[in-house]
């Protein structure tokens, strides 16, 4: 226990049978103090004190989840504020102005029976419910009834490469229609770069360096998520189609919006835009492929990634992955991939009747010292030519 001063005021602070009590004793008096925490140490170990953990229990919901998101926000990306509050609106409108004691585990359950009634996904009502256990665990009420609330059965969905044939249709299919242009180049961007689609709206001019032919991704998902991605000839081609577009349009200032927004027809170079989803179900579907996500597409560059041989710690530096777990979860190594790959072992394997490390070494020594040219992350012959573009201190024009 101990005794301090705020200005000229004694507070206490002390802990009973593992809960703490922090108050004002109201006296500037120090032997008056004294005397004061005594009385509350005894009315705390009878259980006449309230802890303020318990105070915070006696809120409404709604003001309990407004101070308890508060407390987050230090913690928190801008990203997740804005997701959080999201979560919290159909909470706040079933509990509302119940107090935090109320809440019991049959509330928490006909809250859930009635999300899944409105048809709302399972993954989001685990996400609301996990919102709703943080404002109950900070109010100390969680663990009362957390047995009896199970998360509900959640299909995992890593994502999906495309095969060849669906890749090409995709890409054909997105220039029969200008109005999917934003589409279309969104597209080709995550296409070559594994970029999300937050990362692709978040693009500003000024991450873009014309010379090195790179795009530096300032806001992203993570943390790790940040990063400097070289551009191959496709995206490259659509940074320039990007670029001689806004130079028409609104300008291409450095903090303009390489996809800015557009209402009414009217365009806002300062205001990333928010969606091109109405143009991304039109394309797919005229592509065949209707359940094919966006972020697919990321998925579809990182598994062409891995197939091309690229080291791990390349490919994690191009994706923004932080460990190998993740790196495992998006890359789907195709099945034809795999069976080449183990082919290759059985045909070495009889071109020679030496073990496999000896017909590995041959097979290097017969290559000549230049078989093939040199080839950039995406697979690209790299022919150490200079790019059509600007000159070096310049930006296209």
């Amino acid at each position: 226990m101990s005794l301090y001063k705020r200005g000229k005021t004694w507070h206490t602070d002390f802990t009973v049978n593992g809960e703490r009590f922090r108050q004002s004793l109201d006296t500037t008096d120090w032997r008056e103090a004294q005397s004061e925490e005594k009385k509350l140490i005894a009315q705390a170990s009878e259980g006449k004190l309230t802890p303020k953990t318990h105070l915070f229990a006696r809120l409404h919901f709604s003001e309990a989840a407004t101070r308890y998101l508060e407390d987050r926000l230090p913690n928190l990306a801008a990203r997740s504020i804005e997701t959080e509050r999201e979560r919290l609106k159909p909470l706040g409108k079933y509990f509302g102005e119940m107090p935090l004691t109320r809440i019991s585990a049959d509330s928490v359950r006909a809250y859930i029976a009635i999300r899944k009634k409105a048809g709302v996904a399972n993954k989001t009502v685990n996400l609301e419910t996990g919102v709703l256990r943080g404002v109950l665990k900070r109010a100390k009420r969680w663990h009362l009834f957390s047995d009896e609330i199970k998360p509900l059965p959640v299909r995992h969905q890593v994502g999906r490469a495309l095969s060849p044939q669906e890749k090409l249709s995709l890409q054909q299919s997105a220039r029969k229609n200008s109005d999917w242009e934003n589409a279309r180049l969104a597209m080709t961007l995550a296409l070559n770069t594994t970029m999300r689609a937050c990362e692709v709206k978040g693009l500003q001019w000024k991450d873009v360096d014309f010379l090195e032919r790179t795009i530096i991704v300032r806001q992203s998902k993570t943390d790790a998520g940040r990063r400097r991605i070289p551009l191959n000839g496709d995206a490259f081609e659509a940074i320039m189609e990007l670029y001689h577009r806004g130079q028409k349009a609104a300008g291409t200032a450095p903090d303009h919006y390489v996809f800015p927004a557009c209402e009414n027809g009217k365009i806002d170079p300062a205001t990333p835009q928010k969606s091109w989803r109405s143009a991304w179900r039109s394309l797919r579907k005229a592509a065949g492929l209707k359940d094919l996500r966006f972020h697919d597409l990321r998925h579809h560059a990182i598994t062409e990634l891995a197939e091309s041989q690229s080291s791990e710690q390349t490919i994690m530096s191009v994706a923004g992955h932080v460990s190998k777990q993740m790196l495992e979860h998006y890359s789907h190594i195709r099945l034809d991939a795999k069976r080449q790959a183990v082919e290759a072992l059985s045909q070495m394997g009889k071109a020679s009747g030496h073990v496999t490390n000896h017909v590995t070494n041959e097979v290097a020594e017969d290559l000549p010292e230049t078989a093939t040219p040199r080839k950039d992350w995406s697979g690209r012959e790299d022919l150490n030519l200079r790019p059509p573009g600007p000159e070096p201190g310049a930006l296209p024009g």
